[in-house]
């Protein structure tokens, strides 16, 4: 199974993968990367003065489905992605997950009454993460697990 991973040594912090998944997501490809109501779902941290791309883990156990009071937060089985979008129960902007999520990457997403939590769902409406394809510097790359073990310990992650 495919996942993201970082190869933070080459992360130039461009934010390429940023208004990526902001485009990826809006409903208005022309002013994707301004709207404010679209939270990315995908973050530049600065760590050590070296910029971090951090999305979503898609951890094994996942935190924020086991908050989430309604059940809108699960982990699809076969492609072990963690989401609350396109499921039969609907997000009630409780931001439990938001709270519990150890990488602080959910975002609390308010669009006048509605709210809602906003995470990386890898993109899975257009079969891979935009972020992969925007990034310039192949800081951010869609792999299979097998793959990436050699690499671990040159700085990859997620």
């Amino acid at each position: 199974m495919k996942r993201l991973y970082v190869i933070k040594e080459k992360c130039n912090g461009c934010m390429s993968c940023v208004v990526a998944c902001q485009k990826a997501h809006a409903h208005s490809e022309l002013y994707a990367p301004i709207r404010e109501s679209e939270p990315a779902r995908i973050y530049i941290q600065t760590v050590l003065n070296a910029p971090i791309p951090l999305a979503c883990h898609h951890c094994e156990e996942p935190a924020c489905v086991r908050a989430c009071m309604s059940g809108a937060m699960q982990k699809d089985e076969v492609t072990g992605i963690v989401s609350n979008e396109g499921n039969a129960q609907q997000c009630v902007g409780c931001w439990m997950c938001v709270m519990v999520c150890p990488y602080g990457v959910i975002s609390a997403k308010k669009d006048g009454d509605k709210k809602v939590a906003v995470k990386c769902d890898l993109c899975r409406h257009l079969g891979a993460p935009a972020c992969v394809d925007a990034c310039p510097s192949g800081a951010v790359v869609w792999m299979d697990e097998t793959e990436a073990k050699p690499h671990r310990k040159g700085g990859i992650y997620i």
